[in-house]
C-alpha cells in the first residue's frame, strides 16, 4: 500500500515517458507479483481513514486530502478487491481514477463510482453503499397473511391497499403483456445492433466524412479548410496513439490525389507532402523515441499499418534508430519497414550507406546482407576503407551473403586490407567460391613476405586459398617450401611448411600427393600432422 501511495504521486507529477514514472509503475507491479505468490485475490475493507485486510489495518492516513481510504469511502465504496493481472495495465488506470476523483469539484456531474464504471475494469472489483440510505431505518415487518387465504380475497385486499387510480392516464396494467414482451429474434437483433453501434470507430467515420467532402467539394476555400483540419488532426492522433488512423489518412490522401477533380497546385502540393512530412528525420525520430519509451504500446498491427505508409526518405532515419531502440517489438517492426523500403528503393540504400552516422551504416550493411540486395556493394566500397573494425567485418559478411560479381570484386580488394579479420574472411570466401580472379593477389601474398609475421590462422587461410585457386601451377612453389633443402638451402619455419602441406591437400592431384609422401616422415611434428591431414584429403 505504501508503494501504491507513492505511485499515485509519481503518476500525478510525471509524464509516462519519465524514468521516475516508469520506475514507480515497475515497483507497483513487482509488489503485486509478490502478493500473487501467496494468494489469488486481495480484498480490502474500506474505512474513513484506513484499509483493512482480513481485519488487519494495512493502510492508515489521517490527512483526508492524501488518503486513499477517504477518497474511496466518501463516495460510498466499502470494499475493494484486486485480482492477478491488475498490475499489467489496470492498476495505472485505477490510480489515475483516484487522482481524478480527488480533484473533482463539488458540483461536478461525475463522482468516483461513475469514473470507475467508465473504466470497465476486469481485475478490479468494488462494492458500494448508497450514502442516502446508509443509515436508513429498515421497514417494519407488516401483518402476515395466512397461506390458507383464498386468492380472490388476497386480490381484494391488495386492491384495497393500492392507491386510487387516476382517470385519463395510461397504465401498463391496461395492456396484456409480460415483463419480457419481445421475441427472441427481436432481442438478438437489438443486441447485435447495439454491439455494432458501440464497435464503430468514430474517428475513422469522421475522417471518412472529411475525405468525402474533400473529394466532392471543388471550391478552393472549402478544400483549404478541410486540408487544414486533416493536417491538424495528424499530431492529435499521434499523441493519442491512434496510429491506424494516421495510416488511414496517408492512404486516403494518395487516393484523393488520384480521384478528386480540379485540385489546384497549392492543394496538391500540400497533400503530397503529408506522407513525407511524417518521414522527415525530426518527426520520425520523435515518433520512434515516443514509441520506445511509452508505458503502453500499440499493437503490432497498428504500428505495421503506420510504418507501411512511410516514404523512401525515411530509410536512413530508421536505420539510425534500430540500434537505439530497447523495445523488441518496435525494433522488429522498424526492421520490417526498413526492409520494405530498402527492397523497393535502391537509391535510398546507397544514401543510408553513405550516411555520417556509423550506426546507421552498420545496420544498413547488415540489412543489405540479409536481403541480399544486389546493388548494395556499390555503396560499400568506401566503408572498407574506414577504420571501424565492426563495420568492415559487417561489410565482408554482407558481401559474402550477396555474392554478386561486384561483391566478389570488393572482396578481392579485401585480401590486401590492413585488418587481419577482414583479410581472413575475404580470402576464405573467395576460395570457397573458387574465384580464380583473386589467384594473382593470393599468389603474390603467399610468395612474398607479408605472411612471415602473420599468425597460423591467417597463414592457413591464404595457403589453402592458394592451393584451391592456383591449383597444380603452384605445386613447385609449395614443394620448395615443404620439403627440407640441403645444408646451404633456406629452410622455412614449421608453420609455413605445415601450411604448404595443407595447400597441397587442396590441389588433389597425383603430383601433389607425391610431394606430400616425400615429406611424410618429416622431423617436425607440426609438419607431419599437416602432411597426414593433407594426404587424407587428397585420397578422399
Amino acid at each position: 500500500m505504501q508503494v501504491l501511495s507513492k505511485g499515485i504521486r509519481a503518476t500525478q507529477l510525471y509524464m509516462p515517458n519519465n524514468p521516475v514514472y516508469q520506475r514507480a509503475v515497475d515497483n507497483i507491479r513487482a509488489a503485486f507479483r509478490q502478493i500473487w505468490q501467496a494468494t489469488d485475490d486481495l480484498v480490502f475493507d474500506v474505512g474513513e481513514t484506513e484499509l483493512r485486510w482480513e481485519d488487519n489495518v494495512v493502510y492508515s492516513q489521517d490527512q483526508r486530502n492524501e488518503s486513499i481510504a477517504w477518497t474511496l469511502f466518501k463516495d460510498g465504496v466499502r470494499s475493494l478487491s484486486f485480482r492477478p493481472g491488475v498490475e499489467e495495465t489496470e492498476i495505472v488506470r485505477f490510480l489515475g481514477v483516484l487522482q481524478q476523483a480527488r480533484n473533482l469539484q463539488a458540483d461536478a456531474p461525475d463522482d468516483l463510482l461513475t469514473l470507475l464504471w467508465a473504466q470497465d475494469f476486469q481485475f478490479v472489483a468494488y462494492t458500494f453503499r448508497e450514502l442516502a440510505t446508509e443509515n436508513a431505518v429498515p421497514i417494519e415487518k407488516g401483518e402476515t397473511i395466512p397461506s390458507s387465504t383464498p386468492p380472490s380475497q388476497l386480490q381484494h385486499r391488495v386492491q384495497e391497499e393500492a392507491p386510487p387510480r387516476r382517470e385519463g392516464l395510461v397504465s401498463i396494467d391496461d395492456f396484456d403483456t409480460t415483463l419480457y414482451f419481445l421475441e427472441d429474434a427481436e432481442v438478438e437483433y437489438l443486441r447485435k445492433d447495439v454491439d455494432r453501434e458501440y464497435s464503430q470507430d468514430l474517428r475513422r467515420n469522421v475522417l471518412a466524412m472529411l475525405f468525402d467532402l474533400l473529394e466532392l467539394q471543388t471550391y478552393g476555400t472549402v478544400r483549404a479548410e478541410l486540408i487544414s483540419i486533416v493536417e491538424n488532426f495528424i499530431p492529435y492522433l499521434l499523441g493519442a496513439g491512434d496510429f491506424r488512423s494516421v495510416a488511414y489518412i496517408l492512404r486516403e490522401t494518395r487516393a484523393i490525389l488520384q480521384r478528386a477533380r480540379e485540385i489546384i497546385p497549392e492543394h496538391r502540393k500540400t497533400l503530397e507532402g503529408l506522407p513525407s512530412r511524417l518521414s522527415q528525420p525530426d518527426a520520425l525520430s520523435q515518433l520512434l523515441q515516443s514509441l520506445d519509451e511509452a508505458a503502453m504500446h500499440p499493437t503490432e498491427e497498428e504500428l505495421a499499418e503506420l510504418f507501411q505508409e512511410l516514404s523512401p526518405e525515411a530509410l536512413p532515419t530508421l536505420m539510425s534508430w534500430i540500434a537505439k531502440l530497447h523495445n523488441e517489438r518496435v525494433k522488429d517492426l522498424v526492421q520490417a519497414a526498413a526492409a520494405r523500403l530498402a527492397q523497393a528503393n535502391p537509391g535510398e540504400v546507397l544514401k543510408a550507406l553513405g550516411s555520417d552516422d556509423s550506426g546507421a551504416q552498420l545496420e544498413m550493411v547488415r540489412l543489405a546482407g540479409r536481403l541480399k540486395l544486389p546493388g548494395a556493394p556499390d555503396g560499400m566500397e568506401p566503408l572498407l576503407a574506414s577504420g571501424d573494425h565492426a563495420l568492415k567485418l559487417a561489410v565482408v559478411d554482407a558481401l559474402t551473403a550477396i555474392g554478386s560479381p561486384s561483391a566478389l570484386r570488393l572482396l578481392e580488394r579485401a585480401i590486401d586490407d590492413a585488418d587481419r579479420d577482414v583479410r581472413i574472411a575475404g580470402v576464405r570466401f573467395l576460395a570457397s567460391r573458387g574465384y580464380r580472379n583473386a589467384a594473382a593477389r593470393v599468389e603474390a601474398i603467399v610468395g612474398g613476405s607479408k605472411l612471415r609475421s602473420a599468425d597460423l590462422t591467417e597463414k592457413m587461410a591464404f595457403f589453402e586459398a592458394y592451393g584451391t585457386l592456383v591449383g597444380s601451377k603452384g605445386i613447385s612453389t609449395l614443394d620448395k617450401m615443404l620439403v627440407a633443402k640441403g645444408l646451404m638451402g633456406r629452410k622455412e619455419d614449421p608453420e609455413t611448411r605445415a601450411c604448404a602441406a595443407m595447400a597441397l591437400g587442396k590441389i588433389r592431384t597425383p603430383e601433389a600427393r607425391a610431394v606430400l609422401e616425400r615429406a611424410a616422415q618429416d622431423k617436425e611434428p607440426l609438419v607431419r600432422n599437416a602432411v597426414t591431414r593433407a594426404l587424407r584429403e587428397v585420397g578422399a
